[in-house]
């Protein structure tokens, strides 16, 4: 028997297509009876050529924007069936679909196949990269590859080219130097009066941290419009300059341009984090004057001012004012009596919120849960946990984080370590929330084996993951794990360790009595972080009664720290345990000539009932 092997011969893009559409319509009847959810062509009259062009460029519009791609294959099959492929406008929205879709792979196919292109084909595909969610920085590099093609088959870019490029630049670590090359092209071919393009360089320099760079563009575009005023406003406010946010705003002014609701936002926002109440009042009587108080983003930047200066009643008087608003405008209370631990009122807000019809997203959600788990309010945080998982948000990595710790906060380990469990793809908050529950509430062994299966799991630990694995060590009584943990933090590592890092190893020895042991690492850290490494040293003392360490621990607090409370507390317990009364009572009376207030007591909410804290 002789078998003969038949060479397959390589078929393009657009014959794959039109086979696999073809056979599925062919094995498939039932597809034949599906109505389409958008115009299709294949009971169109073809004889007239215009009313077909019109009747694909319309479906393929449509199919772009809903996002079909089913629908958008299918209207490409038919544009092959009337030869048409080599029609450029219905190329370059074929293109668009599949770009819109996502579908990558088949846009570059695509691209690659079409015999005649234009600026905007290039454009279609090059700014559409940076809509891809996976393998980001090969698709940028891609976009980047399609960019020197375009050059060499001497294609000229235009604003939108470049645009896209800068807006694939900002989504890599050295974008910036990308972004300069690029800067220098458009300088180069006279695009550098274009403010939309110049808006996209600031934000570009902006979100790298390169402001110089950023207000040298602006300066160099004779006429600005209100977007480039703004993202230069914005490019201040990320950078954490305020006055020279607010001085670019007088100019602004001054050039005859007043502002619109993002200026008023942005200038709001910065306010809020730099902490300018006068100013953000000031903001909001010119908002007022313009009528853009009435705007619900103004309002909802105006809360989070008030909210985060701590005026909360202000905040919730411009709230309760609002005429309209939006789940950004509740989000952004809401928050800010979780930053208070307002828990009941937040708690409200989320009731009421619900009652209005609006749905709180993972913020909210996050933000309440958080708030109620300092007051430890398990009835309130069990109620929003079961509400997440109604509505699918128990997968939440926000969510998954806030129910660790607010049910840690309550006590509730089972519950915590569930709601890790519920995380598909834990990060290093949700592992470090874990570990510091089971630290915190003396389950050492239980911290130390989620710690390994973290390392295991290839996640990178940082210096706050450590000192919550060093505190369970401590409190464990786990003395070689811990000095093995601090070496692998400090050598494997080289994380720098903090005051509390040195703290947790000081406690680690002393509970085992090696008080000289701990006397040689507090003698051995840098005089910075000595403070509460002293104080967990004299407690230690005080515990195995070692006087003459503890007064040398004493006497160098005095002099590092000579305000603190805690020192004195120590010291006079420490005498009084050893019945020296004199000293006792001397360390009281210089006590009270150095510390002339003592912080008021406050009251927390513990199982409905309210208890004294001094």
């Amino acid at each position: 028997m002789i078998i003969r092997y038949i060479p397959i011969p390589i078929i393009s893009f657009n014959q794959q297509l039109l086979f696999l559409t073809t056979t599925a319509a062919t094995i498939s009847s039932p597809l034949a009876r599906v109505e389409a959810s958008v115009p299709t062509v294949k009971h169109t009259n073809y004889n007239d050529s215009s009313k077909s062009h019109t009747c694909i460029s319309n479906a393929l519009k449509i199919s772009a924007k809903m996002g079909n791609l089913y629908e958008g294959k299918q209207i490409h099959a038919n544009i092959i069936n009337l030869g048409m492929t080599n029609v450029l406008s219905l190329g370059n929205q074929l293109l668009h679909v599949y770009v819109k879709c996502k579908e990558f792979a088949d846009a570059c196919k695509l691209f690659d196949e079409m015999c005649v292109r234009n600026v905007v084909t290039w454009n279609t595909l090059i700014c559409g990269l940076r809509y891809s969610t996976e393998r980001f920085n090969a698709n940028v590099h891609l976009g980047f590859h399609y960019f020197k093609q375009m050059l060499m088959e001497s294609v000229p870019p235009d604003c939108i080219t470049f645009c896209g490029l800068l807006q694939l630049c900002v989504e890599l670590k050295d974008g910036f130097w990308l972004g300069k090359m690029l800067h220098c092209a458009i300088v180069k071919l006279g695009y550098d009066q274009s403010c939309f393009l110049c808006a996209n360089l600031v934000d570009l320099y902006g979100k790298f941290g390169l402001v110089g760079e950023a207000r040298c563009v602006l300066d160099g575009v004779l006429a600005r419009d209100l977007v480039l005023w703004n993202v230069m406003i914005s490019c201040y406010v990320l950078n954490v300059l305020g006055e020279e946010a607010f001085c670019l705003f007088n100019l602004m002014r001054l050039k005859g341009v007043e502002g619109d609701e993002f200026t008023f936002a942005s200038l709001l926002n910065s306010c809020a984090s730099l902490g300018f109440y006068d100013l953000g009042r000031q903001i909001q009587g010119l908002a007022v004057k313009i009528c853009l108080n009435m705007d619900v983003v103004v309002e909802s930047a105006l809360v989070d001012m008030y909210a985060k200066n701590e005026h909360i009643t202000d905040a919730r008087k411009v709230f309760d004012a609002m005429a309209f608003r939006n789940v950004v405008s509740w989000n952004t209370i809401i928050v800010g009596y979780g930053r208070r631990g307002d828990g009941k009122e937040a708690i409200e807000l989320l009731r009421r919120m619900l009652r209005e019809d609006f749905v709180p997203d993972e913020l909210t959600l996050a933000s309440v849960l958080s708030s109620c788990g300092n007051l430890s309010m398990a009835t309130e945080i069990v109620q929003v946990h079961a509400y997440a998982v109604k509505y699918g948000f128990s997968n939440s990595l926000s969510i998954g984080n806030a129910l660790i710790n607010a049910y840690s906060k309550c006590g509730s380990i089972a519950h915590a370590y569930q709601s890790f469990s519920s995380i598909k793809a834990p990060d290093l908050v949700s592992w470090t929330s874990m570990i510091g529950a089971y630290a915190s509430h003396g389950f050492s062994k239980e911290a130390i084996q989620l710690f390994d299966k973290m390392l295991v799991n290839d996640v990178k630990p940082d210096g706050i993951v450590f000192l919550e694995v060093l505190s369970a060590c401590s409190h464990g009584g786990l003395f070689c794990k811990g000095l093995q943990y601090f070496s692998l933090m400090t050598n494997h590592y080289q994380i720098m360790p903090s005051s509390e890092h040195y703290t947790c190893i000081v406690d680690l020895f002393g509970r085992l009595g090696l008080l000289n042991e701990a006397y040689e690492v507090v003698n051995s850290m840098p005089v910075e972080s000595q403070a509460d490494a002293l104080k967990a040293f004299i407690g230690t003392c005080n515990i195995h009664g070692n006087m003459k360490l503890a007064k040398w621990a004493a006497e160098k607090l005095f002099v590092i720290d000579p305000n603190d409370t805690a020192t004195y507390v120590l010291m006079s317990n420490l005498y009084a345990s050893d019945s020296n009364w004199l000293d006792a009572a001397f360390i009281w009376k210089m006590a009270r000539e150095r510390l002339h207030n003592k912080s008021p007591g406050c009251s927390v909410e513990i199982a409905g009932g309210f208890n004294t804290l001094a």
